[in-house]
C-alpha cells in the first residue's frame, strides 16, 4: 500500500511538470505562461502563500488542498524557469531542501541522543551560521537578522528581530518599562506630526509599531494574527454599515455613520 501511495505521488508530480513544460512551450503553449520570469512571478508567490495561511485559517480541507496545490504551482514553475536557462530543475530544489532537512536534524538523522529543546535550537542557529558565514564582519547576528528579514512582511520581520535580541539578553526589565515606552513614542509621533516632515513622521510611526510587536511578545500574542483579525472584523461591520445605508455614504453625517457604526458593534456582540 505505501508503494502504491509512493508511485501516485511521483506520477502525480511528474504530470505536474509535463502539464508546466508544455504551458511553457513556445510553439504549444499558453501565451500568459510563455512570458513569465521569476521576477514577474514575485506577487503570485505572496499572494498563493498568503492564500495558504488563508485556508489554514479558515478553510475546509478541501480549501486548504486546492491552495496547496497553487503554492506547488508556483514552486514547479520557478523551476520549470530556471530549468530551461539550465540553472536547476526541480529535483534540485527537492534534493537541496532534503539534504538541508537531514543536515539540520542530526538528532533525528544522525542517530544523536536527544536533547532539549533549548539545545536543538542552539544546534540549528550554530548550523545554520555554518552554512551560510558571515564574513569579515563585527555584527554577524545583525547581519544574518538583515538577511532572514529582507523578504518577510514587517511585522513577522520585526517579531524575529525582537525574539532573538531578547534571547540574546538585549531585553526590557518590565513590561511597565516597555509600556512607558511606547506612551514615549506615541508622544514622539504626535509631535512629528505637527511637523510637515513625512520622513520623521513614518519613521516615529514604525518605532510605535515596533514597541507593538515587542508588548505583543511579552504577552505571548502575534501580531500579524491580530490585523488579520481586526480587518475581518472591521469589514463585518463595515459590511452591515453599508446594507443599513440608505443613501451614499459621502451623503450622510458623521453622526449617522457613527449610530449605524455602534448599531453594527452591538449586532455581532449579541449573536
Amino acid at each position: 500500500m505505501k508503494g502504491n501511495k509512493q508511485t501516485l505521488c511521483n506520477k502525480a508530480i511528474v504530470k505536474l511538470t509535463n502539464i508546466v513544460s508544455l504551458l511553457r512551450s513556445q510553439k504549444h503553449g499558453c501565451p500568459w505562461y510563455i512570458k513569465q520570469t521569476h521576477k514577474s512571478l514575485i506577487p503570485y508567490v505572496i499572494e498563493e502563500a498568503y492564500e495558504v495561511a488563508d485556508a489554514i485559517r479558515n478553510g475546509g480541507d478541501e480549501n486548504m488542498q486546492e491552495e496547496l496545490g497553487d503554492l506547488l504551482l508556483q514552486v514547479v514553475l520557478h523551476s520549470q524557469i530556471a530549468n530551461e536557462e539550465n540553472r536547476f530543475s526541480l529535483t534540485d530544489v527537492a534534493q537541496g531542501i532534503s539534504e538541508k532537512l537531514i543536515r539540520r536534524h542530526p538528532t533525528v538523522f544522525k542517530k544523536i541522543q536527544n536533547k532539549n529543546m533549548q539545545s536543538i535550537e542552539e544546534d540549528w542557529e550554530r548550523i545554520k551560521l555554518h552554512e551560510k558565514p558571515i564574513s569579515n564582519s563585527k555584527s554577524p547576528i545583525s547581519q544574518q537578522l538583515i538577511e532572514k528579514t529582507k523578504s518577510q512582511d514587517g511585522l513577522s520581520g520585526a517579531m524575529k528581530i525582537s525574539k532573538k535580541a531578547a534571547k540574546l539578553g538585549f531585553e526590557w526589565q518590565s513590561f511597565e518599562d516597555l509600556w512607558s515606552k511606547l506612551e514615549e513614542e506615541i508622544n514622539e509621533f504626535k509631535y512629528e506630526l505637527i511637523s510637515n516632515d513625512t520622513k520623521n513622521q513614518q519613521e516615529e510611526l514604525g518605532d510605535i509599531f515596533f514597541t507593538l510587536v515587542n508588548i505583543a511578545r511579552w504577552k505571548n500574542l502575534d501580531p500579524q494574527e491580530a490585523i488579520i483579525e481586526a480587518n475581518k472584523k472591521f469589514l463585518k461591520r463595515f459590511s452591515y454599515v453599508e446594507a443599513s445605508k440608505t443613501v451614499e455614504f459621502k451623503e450622510m453625517s458623521y453622526e449617522k455613520l457613527q449610530k449605524l457604526w455602534n448599531n453594527a458593534k452591538y449586532y455581532f456582540k449579541s449573536l
